[in-house]
């Protein structure tokens, strides 16, 4: 089978997210340069490799090992509705996307060798390259790409895409040929490429079951134990010929950083995702590698804006200004990241950065709350190990409550609980969020039927709703990015999040593992992409 190379995103005028031209394999340029600083990679590696560039050929063989916490009993391999940092790197493994992220967080077409929308963004055609074959050896076809779209938005189980799949006619999607859809949208959507470029979105067989999970990914599920182990193996006929290049992939869920650190160091694992600043010095006294990239994933601290004491805008306003995000940034994460403004995906063309820095201002901070009625306030945030950073975040900010009167109590809960009956349920809670392109993100959380509505932000502003239907429908680059900044003025006053930290990502690797490249998505190793690396 013949590789087929990856192709950039963009239109004539290097748009990226938020154009919405024709898109096929032909005809188009690279554009980051045009995205400037803000798409930027800054990230760097210590020991005698490059971030980058690998040393020597890519050999074929053996078993990669991989620590990653976060995971539980609720762990899933249903790709369409992911929940954990464990669910998030199992599934590009296991299934592949019609468009995927190249590793500057910018949209490339992937299984789909052609994405079209017609005149009026109602409609749009979807080709898929030629010779797909699943686990199973069967070879996709446009029957299978219709059934995938059509479960993103299963009614009796829908996937965290739904929302933002809302106006697609499932039932009307038609199948034009044995490798070609047209999609029909009952509104303008210009918008499918970046959706699609989410989590939720995998090509799977008609009749797929997620307990016997078939994909077309580049490794086959051989057993899976939740919160513990999964194991696949090298799926021989994945479409990018030669890839993957190990034989098995092992992904082990550890509880804690320390368990997953010394696990590292004794060899036990080959590669550690996401440790901590503290744990830098240890691994590489251990003359293991450390890989740290920027990226604009976030651990927020969420409050539901229908609830009290949150109801009321000036308390979230005054829990937003007592956050010290210069203190946080160093404290928590080493000074390996960026202060944030509690606003989402940073590398989108849509982001708004004209809107002022939110700074650190008790004394407001007291006063708003005095005028809520909420002088002294106490609260529960509920926290868990989502990543080894969330419940840091949480410690630092009651610490810094104090100042303003305000007692935070930490309730620390399992994984499989906050992310059990009550999620999307805590009145005040943390969470994990990795890059997400804006509007897609937008559809994700902020929406009446979000499959992470953590905060019910649609109940604080039904305009910022209203927006967002304009600016699905608006096919003007331009004026789509007009309509972005109105949304994140408001966002910005009115939001249940408090975005202080996009974070960077601290990776580490035994010096045998070669082909490890990072990015800026707020994913380890580029999306978790292990078809990429072998073993010396």
């Amino acid at each position: 089978m013949e590789r087929r190379d990856d192709v950039e995103v963009s239109g004539p005028d290097g748009g990226g997210w938020a154009a919405w031209q024709p898109l096929t394999r032909r005809g188009f340029v690279a554009h980051a340069a045009a995205l400037g600083a803000a798409a930027a990679l800054p990230g760097c590696v210590s020991g005698n490799d490059s971030a980058t560039k690998a040393v020597g050929k890519p050999k074929r063989g053996g078993t990669l090992r991989v620590g990653i916490t976060g995971g539980g009993s609720a762990d899933t391999l249903n790709p369409f509705s992911p929940y954990n940092d464990l669910d998030y790197a199992r599934a590009p493994n296991l299934f592949d996307y019609f468009v995927d992220w190249d590793q500057k967080s910018q949209p490339v077409l992937s299984l789909a060798e052609e994405m079209t929308p017609n005149s009026d963004g109602t409609e749009w055609t979807i080709r898929l390259r030629d010779g797909i074959e699943f686990h199973n050896g069967k070879t996709a076809t446009s029957e299978d790409m219709k059934y995938s779209l059509q479960q993103i938005v299963d009614p009796k189980a829908p996937g965290i895409l739904a929302a933002n799949l809302a106006s697609m006619d499932a039932a009307g999607i038609k199948t034009v040929d044995k490798r070609t859809i047209r999609v029909p949208f009952k509104i303008p959507f210009s918008i499918l490429i970046e959706t699609l470029m989410a989590y939720g979105a995998p090509l799977v067989p008609v009749g797929f079951d997620p307990k016997k999970p078939i994909g077309s990914g580049p490794f086959k599920y051989e057993s899976f134990t939740p919160g513990q182990q999964s194991t696949f193996l090298r799926h021989p006929n994945y479409w990018q010929t030669g890839k993957p290049y190990v034989d098995k992939l092992v992904m082990t869920d550890y509880s804690d950083e320390t368990t997953q650190v010394n696990s590292l160091i004794s060899g036990e694992i080959d590669l550690a995702s996401k440790i901590t600043a503290g744990s830098v010095s240890a691994v590489e006294n251990a003359g293991l590698k450390v890989r740290i990239a920027q990226s604009g994933a976030w651990d927020p601290i969420l409050f539901r804006v229908d609830v009290q004491p949150f109801s009321d805008p000036r308390v979230r306003e005054a829990l937003k200004l007592i956050v010290d995000r210069k203190q946080m940034l160093e404290t928590v994460y080493g000074g390996h990241g960026m202060v944030a403004n509690d606003l989402y995906a940073p590398w989108d063309p849509a982001y708004n950065k004209d809107i002022p820095q939110r700074e650190q201002d008790i004394e407001k901070a007291k006063s708003l709350l005095k005028q809520a009625g909420h002088e002294g306030l106490s609260a529960t945030l509920v926290t868990a190990n989502l990543t080894p950073t969330n419940t840091q975040v949480c410690e630092v900010y009651a610490r810094q409550a104090q100042e303003a009167g305000v007692n935070i109590k930490l309730n620390r809960v399992p994984t499989a609980t906050m992310f059990g009956p009550n999620y999307t349920k805590w009145p005040m809670a943390t969470s994990f969020w990795p890059v997400e392109p804006y509007f897609p993100n937008v559809g994700q959380i902020d929406l009446p039927d979000s499959f992470y509505g953590e905060t019910h932000f649609y109940k604080a502003s039904p305009h910022y709703v209203e927006l967002y239907g304009q600016a699905l429908a608006e096919l003007d680059k331009a004026k789509r990015i007009e309509i972005a900044h109105e949304m994140q003025d408001i966002y910005h006053k009115l939001n249940g999040y408090i975005i202080s930290v996009f974070r960077a990502d601290i990776d580490a690797n035994s010096s045998k593992v070669q082909g490890v490249k990072e990015s800026n998505l707020g994913y380890s190793w580029w999306r978790y992409k292990f078809k990429e690396m072998w073993l010396a």
